[in-house]
């Protein structure tokens, strides 16, 4: 299996998150990446390899042009405006106020942004296309015949829908994917999103189509981040009718208390969709440990995600996503792997 990575993710190097009622070192670092690639690279999953630089016509197919342009310039917009620390949202477009797109980066930044746990700082842009770039980089190794590729992308993306960040993400690198293997010939992708947290911003970006299937195995958003979507009778709208699948989980589930359950029928749904290519979300923060996670599954159960996913038999994209107990991160996500090569 080949691993595509970019060192560029260092450039998304935030000092500061809201979270908790403080504000607190970021859980989403740098040090996330590196351990992943110390721990595939010591478990042999395969060669490393550079990203091809992402191309911005890819980026417009899933996220619009006023909101690219915005992550591009925010950060000097916010240095002439406060100075150079982390870029914050102040405040959001509730229910009851108009949805214009203000001039001042602070309005700005409500307008784009759904939490005030994802900074913007002088990298972001950087690390963020090389992110895209990972993910593109890997759906045409795999549009080239290879079986399986990791892209070991960070920062991560499942939670940014075509015009709004937050949850950590800025730019939905499994949506790129998947528009970047739907223009090399894949005509049904689907997705798996197996993160702890519910990728909205890939049900949002897919929810009116159906040339695309989603599928997410999360905790139950009546108790969990995001909140607002991710429910079971979420199935999709107009054309893409029956073609979004969730699979909400109570707090506390485990891999023989619902969650092995929950991905059967999660990949029984994608058999009957009929794909061509499966992009798979991977988020390892369903780990009992994991700092921001409800979830009790143990180091032995990654493999069997893996052996699972493998039972697709499907051409595979794996691309990273969450996961904050940073020993055992790494460990965690090459178990994945490793139990898709071997099964």
């Amino acid at each position: 299996m080949k691993i595509v990575f970019s060192q560029d993710h260092k450039f998304q190097d935030g000092k500061s998150e809201l979270i908790d009622g403080q504000i607190q070192p970021p859980v989403e670092k740098p040090a996330r990446a590196e351990q992943i690639l110390s721990a595939v690279t010591e478990a042999r999953i395969g060669e490393v390899l550079a990203p091809a630089p992402v191309d911005r016509a890819l980026l417009q197919t899933v996220h619009t042009p006023a909101y690219l342009d915005f992550l591009e310039t925010a950060w000097d917009e916010w240095v002439a405006a406060h100075g150079d620390w982390d870029a914050l949202p102040l405040d959001w477009p509730a229910r009851t106020f108009t949805h214009r797109v203000p001039e001042a980066i602070d309005g700005k930044m409500g307008y784009y942004s759904f939490d005030a746990g994802t900074p913007i700082t002088s990298g972001t842009w950087r690390a963020v296309t090389a992110s895209a770039s990972v993910a593109a980089t890997g759906a045409t190794l795999v549009a080239d015949g290879e079986r399986a590729v990791f892209s070991l992308c960070r920062p991560p993306g499942h939670h940014a829908a075509a015009d709004v960040y937050g949850g950590y993400c800025f730019i939905n690198n499994a949506a790129v994917a998947v528009e970047a293997l739907r223009a090399r010939g894949f005509s049904r992708p689907a997705i798996i999103d197996v993160d702890y947290h519910h990728g909205n911003g890939t049900q949002a970006i897919f929810y009116g189509r159906g040339d695309v299937f989603f599928a997410s195995i999360h905790a139950d958003p009546r108790q969990e981040f995001p909140y607002f979507l991710g429910y079971a009778d979420e199935t999709g709208d107009g054309a893409g009718e029956g073609a979004n699948a969730n699979f909400p989980l109570r707090w506390g589930t485990g891999w023989k208390s619902g969650y092995e359950e929950a991905l059967e029928a999660a990949l029984d749904r994608i058999a009957a969709y009929g794909p061509d290519v499966l992009v798979v979300s991977l988020g390892a923060d369903t780990y009992h440990e994991d700092p921001i996670s409800q979830f009790t599954l143990d180091t032995d159960d990654f493999p069997r995600i893996g052996e699972h996913l493998k039972r697709a038999g499907l051409p595979t994209l794996f691309v990273m996503e969450g996961g904050y107990a940073i020993d055992a991160l790494g460990r965690n996500v090459a178990n994945v792997l490793s139990g898709f090569e071997g099964a």
